[in-house]
């Protein structure tokens, strides 16, 4: 059974242990956590708890957004954060969804039902289309976004942007 669990601050050593296995920065997705004392990760959590809170844009960048964590069967395998709006800047690199599966989860098609599932939370923040960006060389990513639903609206020399309709997952 797959859940998706919206990031509390008492969340404990199963989600630390699964961050430490997804890499610090990979096809643009970044993981803070790696790397982290457990201490330091439960800092993290504190303020990372507060972001859906943020008004507006803060330091010129962040938006206000939610982290996910994807659970099968009771065990944390993935992760991922939706953005509750875009900067001119996320419209070019970022978007609304970032996501990753730990790598001994991948393969199984957890990243295509954690984006369905992060997509339908945007659909319930009123959220009508979803940007993800792509990089050029991650096929697998690409592959998520269009089975869920995504249509490539531009190619720059890095990545796709693909645009979700929210209505249709």
């Amino acid at each position: 059974m797959l859940e998706l669990r919206k990031l509390s601050v008492n969340d404990g050593m199963d989600v630390y242990q699964m961050l430490q296995d997804i890499p610090l920065d990979e096809n643009g997705f970044q993981n803070n956590v790696n790397g982290l004392s457990y201490e330091e990760y439960k800092s993290w959590l504190v303020k990372k708890a507060q972001e859906p809170e943020l008004d507006g844009i803060v330091d010129g960048w962040k938006v206000p957004s939610t982290t996910y964590w994807l659970y099968a069967d009771g065990v944390p395998v993935g992760f991922g954060k939706l953005r509750h709006c875009l900067t001119d800047a996320l419209r070019k690199a970022g978007g609304h969804i970032g996501y990753g599966i730990a790598p001994q989860y991948r393969g199984k098609g957890y990243g295509k039902e954690l984006l369905r599932l992060l997509i339908g939370e945007a659909y319930n923040r009123g959220i009508d289309k979803v940007l993800v960006t792509i990089r050029l060389d991650n096929k697998p990513s690409q592959a998520v976004a269009l089975a869920n639903g995504g249509v490539i609206t531009e190619q720059t020399d890095e990545r796709l942007l693909i645009w979700i309709d929210t209505k249709q997952v």
